[in-house]
């Protein structure tokens, strides 16, 4: 079962029993101050346990006033100006402990040693890599069909895929000659010109090569390239090699969202790791 996408007033908010949350994606300052609430009485509506937030931080204080934390940062994520905040509001306080809390301090520390010894390591590819088109939309499917038992977004039906692509994902894909064997995406916010780069897959045969460092080298050029001024990624806490993939690119860790995102059959905690990749 996948989430729901909806707007709320203005607002685009995702919500559903998978990952048992309401995530708030894009807030609109016509919303404000009413929409807090309203989430509320969502959560209340479908029994979730969680509530997140993404949203620019001038807004904090307004969240802060109905439960919310602070549980992770980017600067300049909107227009390379205002940091973007991610919060959380725990209305089961036992979602709020993961006890994988010390394994994933130590993933941190680890990226972050393996980042500065090694930054920015990506060099050229040994397998060609291209953006995607409506044409792979089938096979791109069958590839996160394959990596992922579970996912907050339907991307193993190559309807959703196209539809994306239409609208404001470019999805990157590498190739062994004619076989599709990785892949990854940007999901693109022009209007505040940032991008989150995410969706990695690779084919187990091929893991262990760097293809997601590469996938993402690129899409960092490409997302320089047409005026995105920060990357980031929301990576599974307890992936090190996935951590460790984003702090040789020369990102930063700015937080762990506890217990968030339903992905590979359960909830599991996120990181975030951004760098900005563009002055404008």
């Amino acid at each position: 079962m996948f989430d729901t996408l909806e707007t709320i007033d203005h607002s685009l908010v995702q919500h559903g029993p998978a990952s048992d949350r309401i995530y708030l994606m894009k807030l609109s300052e016509q919303d404000v101050p009413d929409l807090p609430g309203k989430l509320d009485a969502l959560a209340e509506h479908n029994s979730y346990s969680k509530i997140f937030a993404k949203v620019a931080a001038p807004f904090k204080t307004l969240f802060e006033t109905h439960g919310y934390i602070e549980e992770a940062r980017v600067p300049n994520f909107y227009n390379g100006q205002t940091d973007g905040l991610f919060l959380a509001k725990y209305i089961d306080p036992e979602r709020e402990i993961d006890p994988e809390q010390k394994t994933i301090e130590h993933i941190i520390e680890l990226a972050e040693q393996k980042g500065q010894a090694d930054a920015n390591a990506a060099t050229e590819p040994p397998f060609a890599i291209r953006t995607a088109e409506e044409a792979d939309a089938d096979r791109l499917a069958g590839l996160y069909k394959e990596v992922f038992e579970s996912y907050p977004f339907p991307i193993h039906e190559p309807d959703y895929l196209i539809e994306t692509m239409r609208s404001h994902i470019l999805y990157f894909l590498a190739f062994d000659g004619a076989a599709l064997i990785s892949a990854s995406s940007a999901e693109m916010d022009s209007a505040a010109q940032n991008a989150e780069m995410t969706d990695f897959a690779t084919l187990p045969a091929y893991r262990g090569r760097g293809l997601a460092q590469y996938l993402l080298a690129t899409m960092e050029r490409y997302m320089a390239r047409h005026g995105i001024q920060t990357g980031y990624t929301i990576a599974r806490a307890l992936s090190a090699g996935m951590n460790i993939t984003f702090a040789k690119n020369g990102y930063h860790y700015g937080g762990t969202l506890t217990n968030n995102t339903n992905i590979c059959g359960r909830i599991e905690s996120m990181n975030v790791w951004y760098k900005p990749l563009s002055t404008g």
